[in-house]
């Protein structure tokens, strides 16, 4: 695979998936940005930034997309944890289309660091983790008194109730199963941030 200036883009093993990936720094900077490069061009001074400020603490990647029909997205910063790529390449690119601004972590510490440097509006957590579940991360970020009231949903492969109980007894928010149904995830977040009291979404 190239990357869009025609050079070779470099790979790496990834601990956390099989086989060799691409690295998520060329991911985030080279196919997120040349997707989205058909479009007006991105704000990517946020993607410097926090580059500049979180690499050597996490994976993380910034990017701006736009939609014109709907501008009070482009106020919302949308932090999505996976740590398997293809999901969070897929979600990140969906929110984008929408209109957010995406934040990204792969592990549920990257979560943590990522949401207390950036202060997202809403995290999108898987459970099922290396290194810190997304059960634990949630746990950890509600020690924050500045993401206390952050908006948590789980997005996960488990479905069962047990899951569920355990996820809203940390302070989930919204629970949706692998495969997303992604018109029931972007009903779901726009509920999540309407400026009024937002009871729990089962």
């Amino acid at each position: 695979m190239l990357r869009p200036d025609g050079a070779p883009a470099p790979t790496h093993t990834c601990s956390y998936c099989h086989g060799t990936k691409y690295a998520w720094e060329v991911v985030s900077r080279y196919l997120i940005i040349a997707s989205m490069q058909q479009k007006e061009p991105l704000a990517t001074k946020a993607l410097t930034d926090l580059d500049q400020t979180t690499r050597g603490d996490a994976q993380g990647a910034v990017a701006a997309g736009k939609r014109d029909d709907d501008p009070q997205a482009r106020q919302f910063l949308v932090l999505v944890v996976d740590d398997f790529i293809d999901n969070l390449v897929a979600l990140s690119l969906d929110l984008q289309g929408e209109g957010y601004k995406v934040v990204t972590a792969t592990n549920g510490e990257e979560a943590v660091n990522i949401a207390s440097l950036t202060q997202p509006n809403i995290i999108l957590m898987d459970i099922s983790m290396p290194q810190l579940d997304g059960l634990a991360a949630t746990r950890k970020i509600r020690e924050n008194p500045a993401l206390r009231d952050v908006p948590v949903v789980a997005v996960t492969a488990f479905s069962t109730e047990g899951f569920r109980r355990a996820a809203y007894d940390v302070g989930i928010a919204g629970y949706l199963v692998k495969p997303i149904n992604y018109q029931r995830l972007h009903e779901l977040i726009r509920r999540l941030l309407a400026p009024k009291d937002s009871s729990q979404i089962q």
